[in-house]
């Protein structure tokens, strides 16, 4: 299987301000080397996890280092209260057919 290289983001929000979150939180421009993304949030809108699938671990870290996700940081701080974030690497599991 095809190994697969993922940055995870958990934020957690100020009650009331997902909205506010997800307007300012989509890159622009869109990163170079990023595959897919997908986000996630709690029922009560006070947790939201990105899983970003990436080309491989440099074009990642190059976003990450970039003046636009530093810009897109900035935009999204008045509404983060705690972020935890890490970078794997792994492939997807084969799920048994019933």
């Amino acid at each position: 299987m095809d190994e697969q290289f993922v940055w995870v983001t958990t934020r957690r929000l100020r009650a009331g301000s997902l909205e506010e979150f997800e307007r300012s939180w989509r890159p622009d421009p869109y990163p170079q080397g990023l595959r897919r993304a997908f986000a996630y949030w709690s029922e009560d809108g006070l947790e939201i996890t990105g899983v970003s699938f990436w080309d491989s671990k440099e074009a990642c870290d190059s976003w990450r280092d970039s003046e636009p996700e530093k810009q897109r940081r900035a935009a999204m701080a008045p509404y983060v209260v705690e972020e935890r974030e890490g970078f794997y690497r792994g492939r997807e599991l084969t799920v048994p057919q019933r």
